[in-house]
């Protein structure tokens, strides 16, 4: 049997006719967009990611550019990010006219490195030619990136923190979300995401009740919220009387129906990828360079299973003739990239980011693996002669 990299059918017939009759209850209710799913997945992404408010949108990118525009991000602004993910956490930063500058990562975690970043925005700050704004940093792979640090360095400079859990949302750190650090999280509901839907989605999360009416109001066109009703009276509805430019990123009221049937499961999921991941480390640790590391105290979602081998572009290629899908993740980063490598880095460059994009690679994992399929996957690691 072929195996998945990412088994999302076999969620699918776990989870038996619920997702289907959820969805046709939508198609029923006629509400295609911001219907009544939405409002009540919303509230329940707020409960489980410990956040006064859950704005839905489109997808995890505009989840991302949502707040820097509530926070006025634009050209002259610095925005820190690390250059070893996906190159939208980058890519949001020059729609507003601002600049990304890169962040090198942690050796071990692959998330943003703290010192680095400090460096970074003294260097900035002495250059004198951008003004720090704002730190995205990434919950690589699905584990917490170092909030407590990151924040004290942000609380320092004056500066807004963003958590982009596009891969992470779910992971911990001490039983707390990364919003009990971050000014904001996203959230990606790409279907490959431990919590997917079956189309796009992203939300973002707040307990900043000025904020939440902002990105509220900017998901929809500008329209008016209830701050800016305060002695006017609007008699129609608030979408036709538009007080920013906006956007158009709303969620789709069939993919917050699927949404709430997966996020019911999501914590057992969390537990089971967990289980999964320990298996495989215990058993790969032997024959890989690296095996991934989580530090005490924090739980990742295994968005990916990453290890390291001396010849990552060998072992895909024997995997792949033994059956075994794989993934690399990312062979270029975004500071390497033709549309990113005129932003600035931090001071000294990204030779860790440079080091690790030519010796990682991801196996399957999602939370229905099973032992047997497992086992045959680090077989195949296994038998790999360099």
């Amino acid at each position: 049997m072929s195996i998945a990299f990412i088994d999302l059918q076999a969620q699918r017939r776990r989870l038996g006719g619920k997702i289907e009759a959820a969805v046709m209850a939508a198609v029923e209710g006629g509400a295609y967009v911001m219907g009544p799913q939405v409002r009540e997945f919303e509230s329940m992404l707020a409960d489980f990611g410990q956040a006064k408010h859950a704005l839905s949108c489109a997808n995890g990118t505009e989840a991302l550019v949502l707040p820097l525009m509530a926070w006025g991000i634009r050209p002259g602004d610095a925005v820190f990010v690390p250059s070893f993910t996906f190159c939208a956490t980058a890519e949001v930063v020059p729609w507003l006219g601002a600049t990304p500058v890169f962040i090198d990562i942690d050796h071990r975690t692959y998330n943003m490195s703290p010192a680095h970043l400090e460096a970074a925005i003294e260097a900035t700050i002495a250059e004198g030619r951008l003004k720090p704004k704002v730190v995205i940093a990434v919950d690589l792979f699905g584990q917490p990136a170092d909030y407590p640090a990151i924040r004290a360095i942000c609380d320092a400079h004056g500066l807004k923190l963003i958590s982009d859990s596009a891969q992470g949302f779910g992971c911990t750190l001490d039983g707390a979300h990364p919003l009990k650090w971050a000014d904001v999280t996203t959230a990606s509901f790409f279907p490959a995401k431990p919590l997917g839907c079956y189309g796009d989605g992203g939300a973002v999360l707040t307990n900043d009740d000025d904020l939440a009416q902002e990105i509220d109001s900017y998901r929809v066109h500008g329209k008016a919220v209830a701050k800016d009703l305060v002695g006017r009276t609007f008699e129609h509805d608030t979408k036709y009387l538009n007080m920013r430019v906006g956007m158009n990123s709303r969620l789709d009221t069939v993919q917050a129906a699927v949404l709430i049937e997966k996020l019911k499961v999501f914590p057992d999921e969390i537990v089971w990828r967990n289980r999964i991941a320990a298996r495989y480390n215990d058993l790969l640790a032997p024959h890989v360079a690296a095996v991934p590391h989580v530090p005490a105290g924090n739980v990742s979602n295994w968005a990916q299973y990453t290890i390291e081998h001396p010849n990552r572009d060998g072992l895909a290629a024997h995997l792949k003739d033994q059956g075994v899908p794989s993934a690399v993740y990312y062979p270029i980063p975004c500071h390497l990239q033709p549309a990113y490598e005129h932003h600035p880095r931090g001071p000294g460059g990204l030779p860790v980011t440079e080091a690790k994009k030519e010796v990682v690679i991801s196996l399957p994992m999602h939370s229905d693996l099973d032992e047997a399929t497992q086992d045959r996957i680090v077989a195949a690691v296994a038998s790999f002669r360099s």
